[in-house]
């Protein structure tokens, strides 16, 4: 199956979870809201909230990041990119009260941002072989390196995943961290984290510029 034909349907599945869960974190696939605020934990680390940023959430959904960090009193733009149409038109009317909140399908409709975050986008590959989805991955986060002047950080399943407490489902990707924070400091910067100590199944990496 090619990427493309993978997105496409990659694209079906999280439009039936739009439908059936509405602008909630289960209706862009997550468990709930705890595992979604740990994550967004994670990912914002690399965000220096002393002074006002501008942010991308790249794989936006309806705006649940927008959320978490409004939650935290910072001053920031945000701009929300996602493949769906349903997804961009869900984010636009629950965040129609927000002026700094904006919704697009077209990253080239957005600038250059201080900081770009990514969460969940690269976890369902679907048919697609390993290597193919890692290649991928690589090539996304090379256009999330393009879009932000201060950093990225985005996130992956692990491949620690325990065997005995969880089988790993052979629709999903399960990314090496080592693989992913040697590629980062090759390719990026030499300031990378990998954050793999918050009690669930993925990892995540942080790209300082």
């Amino acid at each position: 199956m090619s990427i493309d034909e993978t997105q496409r349907k990659l694209g079906e599945y999280f439009v039936g979870k739009l439908e059936e869960f509405g602008a909630t974190p289960q209706g862009v696939d997550y468990n709930g809201i705890e595992s979604q605020v740990l994550r967004f934990e994670q990912l914002a680390k690399v965000i220096d909230p002393s002074e006002a940023f501008s942010v991308i959430d790249y794989g936006s959904g309806y705006g649940g990041l927008f959320d978490f960090l409004h939650s935290k009193g910072w001053r920031f733009e945000y701009y929300g990119i996602d493949l769906l149409e349903g997804m961009v038109l869900a984010g636009r009317e629950t965040h129609k009260d927000f002026p700094n909140a904006r919704f697009t399908t077209d990253e080239r409709e957005v600038p250059i941002a201080d900081y770009v975050l990514a969460s969940g986008i690269f976890n369902v590959r679907l048919e697609e072989s390993y290597s193919d989805w890692q290649d991928f991955t690589c090539e996304t986060l090379k256009r999330m390196d393009a879009l932000c002047s201060k950093g990225f950080s985005f996130n992956l399943l692990t491949k620690y995943s325990d065997a005995d407490r969880m089988a790993q489902r052979p629709e999903l990707f399960y990314g090496d961290p080592l693989f992913f924070f040697d590629f980062c400091k090759r390719n990026f910067s030499r300031n990378v984290a990998l954050l793999h100590d918050y009690g669930i199944y993925d990892f995540t990496i942080l790209v300082r510029k």
